[in-house]
């Protein structure tokens, strides 16, 4: 279940989620992109994951880190997943690993693999060690810990805020005094996409945020697809399927990983 945000990690952890989910049987989950990092902390079994298409990514690991990317991953499972998952906002890619979200783009990665999260490495053996209602705490305490005052500059953040809920390339360069070349520097820079790539994925958080829940042609139009062909043809290049698919494989997965809650 999602855990509150500590006041001082807001800014840099969208969400903690502590998860003990049993799936029935061996599958595969899919891992959908989106404006956030990922950093999952399994226990009781490696994560054995890659990216959709890329046999060579596949690996099992104890803690992994992804950085954006605009693919699916795939998760393989054995019909059993615990552990704890987060998502870090590029901001905190800076405030708790010491680095731009530009250095982790398209990056599936161990904890080891990262030269300046060292004093991280130690979760995995200790969340091994604790009951699961302290996980979501341990990790709390070890982000604070390590927790520094690095942000980006204040307009490629506001920037890439803008863009994630959808205002255009051009309304956001004028709104933090910028060409759309600089602007586009900037936020490469930062994150390692460019801000039509941002766009485009805020818009598909959005929609999976509210499929199951309204029609896909009501889900279309609020979240700035031309029609729901339009919203399709995205899911097919981001999720590597159409969103009835995706509702009919993951939707009960996700119902268990956040109760009450249909996004993933």
């Amino acid at each position: 279940m999602d855990a509150a945000i500590h006041p001082a990690l807001a800014p840099y952890v969208a969400s903690l989620t502590a998860y003990d989910v049993d799936l029935g049987g061996p599958g595969v989950h899919r891992g959908l992109p989106g404006t956030t990092l990922t950093f999952v902390l399994p226990v009781g079994e490696p994560l054995d994951v890659g990216w959709a298409g890329d046999a060579e990514s596949r690996g099992r690991r104890w803690s992994t880190l992804s950085g954006l990317h605009a693919h699916p991953a795939e998760i393989h499972h054995d019909g059993y997943q615990a552990g704890v998952q987060l998502a870090l906002t590029t901001a905190g890619a800076r405030a708790l690993f010491g680095m731009p979200a530009a250095e982790l783009v398209g990056a599936l990665v161990e904890l080891d693999e990262v030269d300046r999260v060292a004093a991280l490495r130690h979760l995995p053996e200790r969340l091994a060690a604790v009951r699961p209602a302290e996980r979501t705490a341990i990790v709390e305490q070890a982000l604070l810990r390590e927790l520094t005052d690095a942000a980006p500059r204040p307009e490629v953040g506001r920037a890439l805020a803008r863009l994630t809920r959808g205002a255009t390339v051009q309304e956001v360069a004028a709104d933090v005094g910028y060409s759309r070349r600089h602007l586009s520097t900037l936020v490469r820079g930062e994150c390692g996409l460019t801000p039509q790539q941002v766009r485009r994925l805020g818009r598909f958080e959005r929609s999976r945020a509210i499929l199951g829940r309204v029609p896909l042609a009501e889900a279309a139009q609020r979240c700035g697809y031309a029609d729901q062909t339009h919203l399709t043809r995205e899911w097919v290049a981001l999720a590597g399927c159409p969103p009835t698919t995706w509702l009919r494989e993951e939707f009960p997965f996700l119902q268990d990983l956040h109760p009450g809650d249909g996004g993933e």
